[in-house]
């Protein structure tokens, strides 16, 4: 389970992430990227809509997604706010799938911000 201090929790902060943020794609799952600045700590959010699957199967896939983002979280601490929409693939696809594709999204939507100079939805 991720700390609170560590959660997206309200409507606005997601639609902040989404609408602002650098959108990367993989097979199960898109994953939406803001910088915050270095003295914020990084916040993870989810979005498992229905058509993933019946509710055994979103809370699988949600609890899969929040221990990758917990593993995330030793590596980036601080400075980035994460929204995840898993797509209905990600029900079929495995614990190494999921992690991996987690993984590969979000090192694509860090490397994009930072290289924007961290300006990319930093103006909240």
């Amino acid at each position: 389970m991720l700390p609170i201090a560590h959660r997206v929790r309200t409507a606005t902060d997601f639609s902040h992430t989404v609408r602002s943020g650098t959108r990367s794609g993989c097979r199960n799952l898109v994953l939406y990227a803001v910088g915050t600045g270095a003295g914020r700590p990084s916040r993870f959010g989810f979005i498992v809509s229905k058509s993933v699957g019946n509710a055994v199967t979103r809370n699988l896939v949600k609890r899969r997604l929040r221990e990758a983002a917990a593993s995330a979280l030793v590596k980036r601490p601080v400075g980035v706010d994460v929204v995840v929409r898993a797509l209905p693939s990600a029900a079929s696809a495995g614990w190494p799938e999921l992690s991996s594709d987690f993984e590969r999204c979000l090192a694509s939507s860090v490397k994009r911000f930072s290289k924007d100079g961290g300006r990319k939805g930093d103006g909240r």
